[in-house]
């Protein structure tokens, strides 16, 4: 699919509460590459088969959940164009200048009416570790934990939904291959600034800036297998799954971090492409849209976010 502006999501910045636990969880169990961990004390990790440097930032402080995420630009001329139409629609930007995360160029930061903030760069430098590109092998060092291939998506909790599909899709080019619609209004969507089934989703919420889950993408339902059995072998906090949404129709497990972020793999789902029509679910049959065998929601993975 031709894509300008906007490429994919780039980076999340999680709070955890026991930075040595995080370390543990995310390197060792889900399995990415550790880069560094800088004087303020943030850590940055990477999945092994992404190409830039970082895309996991871990903080440690007093409560768990989700500072930003960021979506990776195709040049800093499209998030000049971005900010511009950011600014125009009424919402006031912020820069995060060049450095502040190492080998990160300039960024973008800004408010969405939900309570999140959202990043846009274009540059980062590639990591050391990145997929080889001359004749290259499937891997260049062997997976580890869950083997994780990438930073797939975020599902965000918070109010004021209409808002953040109207922002998202005429001002940043999302398009919405999904959504959950109820009579007294939409309850959820699902967005893609891809062909990815979802880059980003939003779950109407009363208070804002709560995180449901971050994603990482795993090759296919036998690693969704392992990494149930890499759950049980370390007595992770499982959700729910192994299973498969009808939403998205991607295959899937839910779990904790030590510090309560709730994670999942996820692989599968299908191609969206912009000219295709949304998929709408109603009420009396979102059991079936979210998990697909049980066909029913559990009450914890509604209301349980950090």
């Amino acid at each position: 699919m031709s894509q300008e502006g906007l490429l994919r999501p780039g980076i999340i910045q999680l709070r955890v509460l026991d930075m040595d636990e995080a370390i543990t969880h995310y390197r060792d169990r889900i399995g990415l590459d550790f880069v560094s961990q800088e004087a303020d004390g943030r850590v940055y990790l990477k999945a092994y088969d992404e190409f830039h440097r970082h895309s996991v930032v871990l903080r440690e402080a007093d409560s768990a959940g989700i500072d930003f995420f960021a979506f990776k630009a195709d040049g800093q001329e499209s998030v000049d164009e971005f900010r511009k139409r950011i600014e125009d629609y009424g919402v006031a930007v912020t820069d995060v200048e060049e450095g502040e995360m190492p080998g990160t160029g300039k960024r973008i930061s800004f408010m969405i009416p939900s309570g999140h903030r959202i990043d846009l760069y274009a540059d980062m430098d590639l990591s050391d570790m990145a997929p080889e590109t001359h004749n290259p092998y499937i891997y260049k060092d062997e997976p580890r934990g869950m083997r994780a291939q990438r930073l797939d998506h975020c599902l965000l909790y918070g109010p004021n939904l209409p808002e953040v599909e109207k922002f998202f899709t005429e001002v940043l080019d999302f398009h919405i291959p999904e959504r959950v619609d109820l009579p007294d209004g939409t309850l959820a969507i699902w967005m893609t600034v891809s062909n990815k089934a979802h880059d980003i989703a939003f779950v109407n919420h009363p208070e804002p800036g709560k995180l449901h889950h971050v994603a990482f993408f795993l090759e296919d339902w036998n690693d969704i297998g392992h990494a149930a059995d890499v759950m049980t072998r370390y007595d992770i906090s499982r959700d729910l799954g192994p299973t498969r949404h009808g939403i998205t129709r991607g295959q899937t497990i839910y779990f904790f971090d030590p510090s309560g972020n709730r994670n999942e793999v996820f692989c599968g789902g299908y191609t969206a492409y912009k000219d295709h029509p949304t998929r709408v679910w109603d009420g009396n049959h979102v059991g079936r849209g979210i998990f697909y065998y049980e066909r029913q929601l559990n009450d914890a993975f509604l209301s349980v976010v950090t």
